[in-house]
């Protein structure tokens, strides 16, 4: 049955290779949200869905990318397993493939590793309507390019994902989430300890002068590191840390444009030009990634973020009366953008696939 999905999808893409007729991948819907609106035919991917190959054992599962988020999840975790990068879903229609197009990871990315970081493998059909296969289904494989990881992030403009591998980890033993009262530079501080110890921290959130830190691990070692930190416990951990994965924390639901900041974790301030308050900011990856709610322009954010070597993206547009900038994503140098253009042709040679998605001039 997904094999018929997959020679349809494929029909579909050669004929719009050929007319020139541009796609909007959908899967379940859920990152429609996510970059750059576009006009173009539709091409639904989920129904090529279900599990490959999933040997617990080996800690690798293969799925079509139309799959369920959701269904993954649950089969992992009936084996003890996980997906490690912690992804969030923001819609019970999410699936894998679209998880890994936008590259999106959870709380425990810092500490574990991200979307792309657990790849092994996948098979996307090209912009010519070609089927390729790029990695394995092993966890040492170092023939030719990695080109697989190319496509985590490139939000389908390479390539229609149709099945991927990843590698897959044990759950911990036990987790404990602990809860200190501080400033914004006394949380950096603390968390900037923790980076150089063998503690097992596995998430930290700040927010409203209140730092979280979640420990994973076995129960020997979470029980010395709550030992080492102190700390008041946090009554339904799991809880507290789904809502920050999925944005159902209180700070998520605002009326302004939610912007996510990647930048140097130990900067406290950053200039920018207008009226925001600490609660305007909550912080997490140990401040490596920062989520600001604010209607300020977007070049100002951006150009901000630049001069401190970060990167601005508008993830949701909530206010859409607000001034904003061109682009949802950081402009790219002229070097990059010249590299994404040259990967776009390779991959994409007339532009068929999520044209302007992520960039309007790819």
């Amino acid at each position: 049955m997904s094999t018929d999905i997959s020679q349809q999808l494929q029909q579909q893409i050669q004929s719009a290779f050929q007319q020139k007729t541009a796609l909007k991948i959908i899967g379940g819907g859920s990152k429609g949200f996510y970059g750059h609106a576009i006009a173009a035919q539709p091409l639904n991917v989920s129904a090529h869905c279900g599990v490959l190959n999933y040997e617990p054992t080996e800690l690798v599962i293969t799925v079509r990318a139309g799959t369920l988020l959701s269904d993954i999840e649950k089969l992992l975790d009936n084996n003890g397993q996980m997906l490690a990068f912690e992804p969030p879903a923001y819609s019970p229609t999410a699936t894998i493939g679209g998880t890994i197009a936008c590259n999106f990871s959870g709380p425990r990315r810092a500490y574990t590793g991200a979307a792309r970081d657990f790849l092994l493998g996948c098979k996307i059909i090209n912009g010519k309507g070609e089927i390729l296969s790029f990695g394995g289904e092993v966890m040492k494989n170092v023939a030719g390019y990695d080109v697989s990881r190319l496509m985590v992030g490139a939000m389908g403009t390479l390539g229609v994902l149709l099945e991927v591998s990843l590698k897959v980890l044990p759950k911990a033993e036990s987790e404990n989430t602990r809860v200190f009262h501080c400033s914004f530079k006394e949380a950096s501080k603390k968390v900037h300890q923790l980076s150089r110890t063998a503690l097992a921290v596995s998430a930290t959130c700040y927010h409203n002068s209140i730092l979280h830190i979640r420990l994973s691990g076995t129960n020997k070692a979470v029980l010395a590191a709550i030992k080492t930190l102190g700390g008041d416990k946090l009554d339904n951990p799991s809880d507290y840390w789904r809502s920050i994965k999925e944005q159902q924390h209180n700070f998520f639901c605002t009326e302004k444009n939610l912007w996510r900041l990647s930048l140097a974790s130990d900067l406290e301030q950053i200039s920018l030009e207008g009226e925001i308050n600490d609660a305007d900011y909550l912080y997490e990856w140990g401040g490596a990634l920062r989520w600001l709610k604010t209607d300020i322009a977007g070049d100002k954010i951006q150009n901000a973020l630049n001069a401190l070597d970060g990167h601005a993206t508008l993830f949701r547009q909530n206010n859409t009366n607000s001034e904003q900038t061109s682009t949802l994503f950081q402009p790219l140098t002229p070097g990059l953008l010249n590299i994404h253009k040259k990967l776009k042709q390779a991959f994409d040679p007339e532009n068929i696939l999520n044209p302007g998605k992520q960039y309007t001039d790819l």
